[in-house]
């Protein structure tokens, strides 16, 4: 009998009963809520975080990829509606010279020349909040909602050059100006256990806001994995959101309480996101069949890929060591080598200059299985994170790959993981560059 019970999943039971007793202690924060009050709370969970979700895929390296482009611009969609909420929730009426603020498209070239001379110092960060607080402020003057004027200059300057430049120079301050938002939803009331229980429900909303954005995607056409990253990344609540309660709050429409509520949703989906995304490719890996159900029979065309030239060499990754060590291969002869990255701008412009590079994601599963291996005989993984090497290299070994793998490290311990992880070679960066550059003085 003890082992019976011994092997059952207490906590899983005890985690249940709390959420039960959490559920039953805020039964009084729904008692009030009418159709409108919880439309206005299910629009504020549906946004996605901006920040969380674009952190994830930079530490990633996931920014230009497939499903990294498809999450970013879902989010500005999101984004544009927030913003809409916000005007129309203000109630103010526009005076007759906001028809004046169609003059802004004629002042493009000039905010460009503005940008154009400033430089790369801190004058990029005076810039970016100069033109963001002065277009606020201009649409505020005829009794429009400032967010707006911000999100139109901030439109005007996405086809600049400088735009990452200036996207991470704010970056920054946009963090501290969210961690002063949040203290201050967290001064307009005191966190109750029923607040915690209720939001830990809210949590619980997560999943199907998965769902319906991989369903969404898979009627697109989008690949399964594209869609189930993309869908993952987006699955959190968003700081937008919270705006859009602070503004209910303000107009009467929601209480202090729920906004305490909802920011601690937010808070424990960030958490969530952060731990599920870590090991989002090593869970797809093991169920990638269920998945690929979904699939649409007919991909898009951008999805097809056409295995190149019978090279048995195969670089992934053309940042500068990998196209260091495609020079160095192409030495010996044309048709050694092609090389495989997942940015399309990058590929495309590597093609262009004569280079056998194709576009993929190597991280996918599937990708292997679509391509002949027994042509390639030596794969080498020129990419920055261990993690990314990892995951490629169990890739390959699920699809039955034959060949040796090699790969780069930054320090010695990588080093080491790679190896017992059972990558045939693997290079350590600084080492390897050190000893090139003594080759090249030593007399």
């Amino acid at each position: 009998m003890v082992n019976k019970f011994g092997s059952y999943p207490w906590w899983l039971i005890i985690t249940v009963i709390i959420i039960k007793l959490f559920a039953i202690s805020a039964l009084s924060y729904f008692s009030g809520l009418d159709i409108f009050t919880a439309s206005l709370i299910a629009f504020a969970l549906s946004f996605s975080s901006t920040v969380c979700v674009i952190k994830l895929l930079e530490e990633n390296g996931e920014m230009r990829t497939r499903h990294g482009k498809l999450a970013v611009g879902i989010l500005v969609i999101q984004d544009i509606v927030a913003v809409a909420f916000l005007v129309f929730a203000t109630g103010k009426t526009p005076s007759i010279w906001a028809l004046a603020l169609l003059l802004l498209f004629l002042l493009k070239p000039v905010i460009n020349k503005i940008v154009d001379h400033v430089g790369h110092g801190e004058l990029i960060p005076l810039a970016g909040f100069f033109i963001a607080l002065g277009s606020y402020e201009l649409f505020e003057l005829v009794n429009i909602k400032g967010d707006l004027g911000a999100l139109i200059v901030g439109m005007f300057l996405s086809s600049h050059a400088k735009a990452t430049e200036i996207n991470k120079a704010l970056l920054s301050f946009k963090d501290i100006f969210l961690i002063g938002f949040f203290l201050s939803i967290g001064f307009s009331a005191i966190p109750t256990f029923e607040m915690l229980g209720l939001a830990l429900l809210l949590v619980l909303i997560m999943p199907i806001k998965f769902t319906l954005f991989f369903a969404l995607l898979s009627l697109l056409k989008i690949r399964c994995r594209t869609a189930y990253l993309s869908s993952l990344a987006l699955s959190n609540f968003s700081e937008f959101g919270l705006i859009v309660a602070a503004i209910s709050v303000t107009n009467g429409w929601l209480t202090n309480e729920w906004l305490v509520i909802l920011a601690l949703a937010v808070s424990i989906s960030f958490i969530i996101s952060s731990i599920l995304y870590r090991y989002a490719h090593t869970f797809f890996g093991h169920t990638k069949e269920f998945f690929q159900r979904f699939e649409r029979k007919h991909p898009l065309a951008e999805d097809i890929f056409y295995q190149p030239a019978k090279a048995p060499i195969v670089i992934i990754g053309l940042g500068r060591v990998g196209m260091g060590a495609y020079r160095a291969i192409t030495e010996h002869g044309d048709k050694l080598v092609w090389g495989l990255d997942a940015e399309p701008e990058k590929v495309t412009e590597l093609a262009e200059q004569g280079i056998q590079a194709y576009y993929g994601d190597a991280e996918d599963a599937f990708f292997w299985e679509r391509i002949n291996l027994s042509h390639i005989h030596l794969v080498l993984l020129a990419l920055p994170k261990v993690i990314d090497s990892i995951s490629i290299t169990e890739q390959l070994k699920s699809a039955g790959y034959q060949g040796k793998i090699a790969a780069i490290a930054r320090y010695d311990d990588e080093r080491v993981q790679l190896e017992e992880f059972g990558i045939d070679k693997v290079f350590n960066f600084y080492n390897e560059v050190g000893l090139v550059l003594l080759m090249k003085v030593w007399p």
